[in-house]
């Protein structure tokens, strides 16, 4: 009898204890979704030994950098998009791409896997950005036709690697010209940012809460990046990253939208840790 009690209380404080942890646990199984819901990926690390390409006017000179390299998972009751796919682990001369998870292994806490995101889309083609495209097969790639023009263009340009977006002739494209709405429903929008590159774009969410978020790709590397217009000195167009700048930074005003730097640590730390969302 005495054995049959003790294994009783086992079986309640298992229990107890599953029941604690359970909101904290990882689903395996793919969300149903019934609202616009935003996810932050991981999508690795860059460190550069001294930042100052990222002004043309000296601000970072000599300036060590850490960047982070976040990518936005969408969830739609239409879809799932993806924006951005991070980084290869690899070491460059004067800069060092790392990663502590895959997104594949990132999705797969939330029950998906790559072939079941619908679209695929990227703020530019620098391969900070593209690292991990052709893992996504099965998505349809939304691409800026003077962004791929540009990233298949010869000589290879400044910040390209063709490999990690070598699948994109084999994969379903939608090509566009300037501003998308990914949906239909002027939920998820992508609006062109030309300058840092001739296609680049940044990526406009109103969630179901009236809150309205921009998620900037490379418009800006720091908030001193922000704070002070800067312009890389690897930009393609000086002119037209301030108008762009002007014309983001307009309509985040008008729409009350809070703007993230996607590659800014802080921006990365002070949004929901993945499996969390916003919404």
């Amino acid at each position: 009898m005495l054995k049959i009690i003790t294994k009783y209380k086992t079986l309640i404080a298992i229990l107890f204890l599953s029941t604690l942890l359970a909101p904290y646990a990882h689903s395996t199984e793919k969300p149903v979704v019934t609202e616009v819901r935003v996810y932050i990926l991981d999508g690795g690390q860059i460190t550069f030994n001294d930042m100052a390409p990222f002004s043309d006017t000296g601000e970072f000179d000599g300036k060590v950098g850490h960047l982070s390299d976040m990518c936005i998972l969408v969830a739609h009751p239409k879809g799932w998009l993806l924006w951005d796919t991070g980084v290869q682990p690899k070491k460059y001369d004067g800069f060092e791409f790392t990663r502590k998870r895959t997104l594949s292994s990132q999705l797969a806490d939330i029950g998906l896997k790559p072939e079941d995101i619908t679209y695929l889309a990227f703020s530019h083609f620098h391969f900070d950005h593209t690292g991990n495209a052709n893992e996504f097969l099965s998505s349809t790639w939304i691409l800026q036709n003077k962004e791929l023009q540009w990233a298949n263009s010869q000589p290879t340009p400044f910040g390209v690697d063709p490999s990690t977006f070598s699948q994109s002739e084999k994969v379903k494209k939608q090509m566009i010209d300037g501003d998308h709405d990914v949906f239909g429903d002027g939920k998820v929008k992508i609006l062109s940012a030309p300058g840092h590159t001739p296609g680049h774009e940044v990526l406009l969410i109103k969630l179901d809460s009236g809150k309205n978020l921009i998620f900037a790709g490379d418009l800006y590397h720091q908030s001193l990046s922000r704070d002070k217009r800067l312009v890389p000195a690897f930009n393609i167009s000086r002119a037209d990253t301030l108008a762009s700048i002007d014309r983001v930074n307009r309509i985040a005003k008008n729409l009350n939208a809070k703007l993230f730097i996607q590659h800014e640590k802080s921006n990365f730390d002070m949004l929901p840790s993945f499996p969390k969302y916003l919404k």
